[in-house]
């Protein structure tokens, strides 16, 4: 079974970005709310359906979710960018692709605290989930995803980043 390493080291920012020291992956998620980066990755098809994927039940934060296609931590000594090709390649297979930048906010839960750097992409190739890190994935239609929303099938981040970045009609 795998699971996070609570070692792996993180930067910490303000809510600019600015790189302001560093912590490990336990500190930042122990309700410490020490602010660390992500990057997000909303992938839509053709058809206007949005590529979730599912989290293993082995992950520290909300485990057996639904979330935003990519999601990740961005590395010490790596900028969005750079972290976003890394994770869009580690947990979807995908190389060639045109992220476009959409907006950043805090995020803020009971046991961490993220400035997430949000994108999207329309792709319509072959996606292949990280078996390692993901626990499957697939794209829902945008009726679907509201039929879900309040149900926790997703994660309590990607509903509210949904709304905030207004990225699917009539879910407000």
């Amino acid at each position: 079974m795998y699971k996070d390493n609570n070692e792996e080291m993180f930067p910490l920012v303000d809510e600019l970005g600015n790189i302001t020291g560093a912590a490990s992956r336990g500190e930042c998620h122990n309700g410490s709310k020490l602010l660390h980066p992500v990057v997000h990755l909303h992938v839509f098809n053709d058809k206007g359906e949005l590529f979730l994927q599912k989290r293993p039940a082995w992950k520290d934060i909300q485990p057996d979710k639904w979330d935003t296609a990519v999601g990740g931590h961005i590395d010490l000594g790596e900028n969005a960018e750079q972290a976003l090709k890394r994770e869009v390649s580690e947990e979807l297979g995908i190389t060639e692709y045109e992220p476009q930048f959409v907006t950043s906010y805090v995020f803020e839960s009971k046991v961490e605290k993220e400035l997430v750097f949000v994108y999207k992409t329309i792709y319509n190739g072959e996606i292949t989930p990280s078996k390692e890190e993901l626990a499957g994935g697939r794209f829902w239609g945008i009726q679907e995803i509201k039929e879900n929303i309040g149900k926790e099938v997703f994660t309590p981040n990607f509903e509210g980043e949904i709304k905030r970045v207004n990225l699917l009609p009539g879910i407000e």
